[in-house]
């Protein structure tokens, strides 16, 4: 397991790496899902306003960053979204170093749980999210679409 602990983006700081490592975490999923991921549309500067209105962490490394996540506090749940590993730290604990900072900052915050959701197609995602002790707890519909597209997790905390 890395050493390395997560720390708080500030809204300042070049955004530009971690969108790097997002945009190649997430290629895997072109092609898989239906409607493209919203990464797709976001860039650096879209990352910079995460960090300003909720709280994007990241884990670094010596060539850069290695995992990151956005917490967003919602009324009722700590929403945790974006989350990735680079291919070459899988494997390491860092997701679930970054699911335990999720917690400690819901139990921070008040709030009863962190949840996330993960798209149908993405099995590989939905075992990972069940052994880091996420439960299933619905299905949702991208705006279009008469199917799920996507499945919801929640830990109570």
């Amino acid at each position: 397991m890395s050493d390395s602990m997560p720390r708080r983006m500030a809204p300042t700081e070049d955004m530009g790496p971690l969108h790097a490592l997002l945009t190649v975490a997430f290629a895997s999923m072109e092609g898989r899902i239906n409607p493209p991921s919203s990464l797709t549309r976001m860039g650096p500067e879209d990352l910079a306003i995460a960090a300003a209105r909720a709280e994007l962490w990241v884990i670094d490394g010596a060539e850069g960053p290695l995992a990151c996540m956005i917490l967003t506090p919602l009324p009722d749940t700590l929403y945790l979204g974006k989350l990735a590993v680079t291919q070459t730290a899988r494997g390491q604990g860092l997701a679930r170093k970054m699911v335990e900072l999720a917690i400690a900052r819901a139990r921070v915050l008040g709030l009863p749980s962190v949840s996330l959701q993960t798209r149908m197609e993405l099995v590989e995602n939905h075992a990972t999210f069940t052994a880091l002790g996420f439960e299933m707890t619905g299905t949702t519909a991208h705006p279009g679409f008469n199917r799920p597209t996507s499945l919801s997790f929640q830990m109570q905390v």
